[in-house]
């Protein structure tokens, strides 16, 4: 055999090979794509679904009548007397523009807001601005934080009862009746939605002093009702 067929040879080899390869690596990305980007997403999306069926569906909260009022795990703007309010957001309160201030501690526009909050707060709930939770000045980092400190819920009662024209035990009952994260890891909080929706599930606002809860999108934006 010549040194000319043996380069024949070698380069229909090499052709070959190179097909072969081609042809490999087509098929292995077919089956990952098939595998990764159906068979995977489904199977995980059907297991979520039925092991944690709330948790899939976005941690709705419905009201009293079943209608779906906003997302345990976003939270929304309340001004009213009748309702408690919860942290201050850089974001609105929009879950579609998650977003902290991303202002220093040294930030004069910071610690002026922050001010105006407190004083706020004092003349609302008619105490002194040292009294005031430091959860309730503060803007969490998501903005969309639906939780406050027991304290800072504490602190509202007498305004809400006085509001809705109820006792502040019973209203403090509410409060222990929402706290969550209650084990032994973690601080225990309370869910501004959650406790809002008991409140006027069992003492439903009048409609001459404020809006009751409406359904409302999972992503709701600044608003006392929630519409």
């Amino acid at each position: 055999m010549n040194v000319d067929m043996k380069r024949q040879i070698a380069a229909n080899d090499d052709a070959l090979q190179a097909k072969a390869s081609w042809g490999n690596a087509l098929r292995f990305m077919v089956v990952m794509a098939v595998l990764l980007g159906l068979i995977y997403p489904l199977v995980t999306t059907t297991l979520g679904g039925w092991l944690f069926p709330e948790q899939a569906q976005g941690s709705l909260v419905r009201d009293a009548s079943g209608r779906v009022v906003g997302s345990s795990l976003v939270s929304q703007t309340f001004v009213s007397d009748e309702y408690f309010i919860g942290r201050p957001s850089a974001a609105g309160n929009d879950a579609g523009g998650v977003s902290g201030s991303n202002l220093a501690s040294s930030n004069v526009s910071l610690r002026e807001r922050a001010q105006a909050d407190a004083n706020a707060i004092a003349q609302r709930e008619n105490v002194s601005v040292d009294q005031i939770p430091v959860d309730l000045i503060t803007a969490s980092g998501s903005g969309i934080d639906p939780h406050i400190s027991p304290e800072a819920a504490e602190l509202q009662v007498a305004r809400v009862a006085q509001a809705r024209g109820i006792d502040e035990a019973t209203v403090a009952a509410l409060i222990d009746q929402a706290l969550e994260n209650t084990g032994w890891l973690g601080s225990p909080v309370v869910n501004v939605l959650r406790l809002n929706v008991s409140l006027d599930d069992r003492f439903p606002v009048s409609s001459t002093t404020a809006a009751p809860l409406t359904s409302a999108p999972v992503t709701p934006t600044a608003s006392d009702t929630m519409e």
